[in-house]
């Protein structure tokens, strides 16, 4: 199981399906240095959903929906991507930050089915990006009901803005890296600290 986006940034996937949202979040160019966006071209976008589909079926333990995007679907896709980053970079408490909350999450279709064991199954609906949209909306909110949601972040850097899974017990994390963006904040903090008790004196 390889999920291409995350590990890309030397990351581990979040649990379960929402690795998959990680992912969609980690296909933006981000990290230090930049990686490409994997979105950029139809092409891209499709050989990135082969993939993550793969490994969201192989962590999931259901098959893979068959999922075709077009050129037209690619602006869609990184649109809704964008959308869903701004909810993961949202302050605690603030859901829909900006201008109010985004219609692409508001309005994807998903279908419920319940299966020969009595159990219901959330289905994505749907053609072109929609449809991994949609997926990707599901999982997200499965991992609301669970509260696990809440430690899929991005990365405090504004210069970086990976989506990181965040493991610490009382869920404090911040950065992607710590050596990597951490410490370059905190000297840049404690630099800042130092040239404003210079200029008091």
């Amino acid at each position: 199981m390889s999920w291409t986006a995350t590990t890309r940034y030397g990351l581990e996937p979040a649990p379960a399906g929402l690795a998959l949202v990680q992912d969609l979040l980690n296909t933006r160019s981000a990290g230090k240095p930049r990686r490409p966006d994997l979105l950029q071209t139809a092409e891209d976008a499709r050989t990135w959903l082969d993939q993550a589909l793969r490994s969201w079926s192989d962590e999931t333990r259901r098959p893979a929906p068959g999922i075709e995007l077009t050129a037209e679907d690619v602006q869609g896709l990184r649109d809704f991507r964008d959308d869903l980053g701004r909810i993961v970079q949202a302050p605690a408490g603030d859901p829909t930050p900006g201008s109010g909350p985004a219609t692409s999450l508001l309005t994807l279709p998903t279908g419920l089915r319940l299966d020969e064991h009595g159990v219901i199954h959330a289905e994505p609906r749907g053609t072109g990006w929609r449809q991994p949209a949609s997926l990707a909306l599901i999982e997200a909110y499965q991992a609301q009901s669970t509260d696990t949601l809440r430690r899929l972040k991005a990365c405090r850097n504004p210069r970086c803005s990976v989506a990181f899974y965040d493991r610490s017990r009382n869920n404090s994390g911040v950065w992607h890296d710590v050596r990597v963006c951490g410490n370059a904040a905190n000297l840049r903090n404690h630099r800042a600290r130092q040239r404003a008790v210079a200029d008091q004196a």
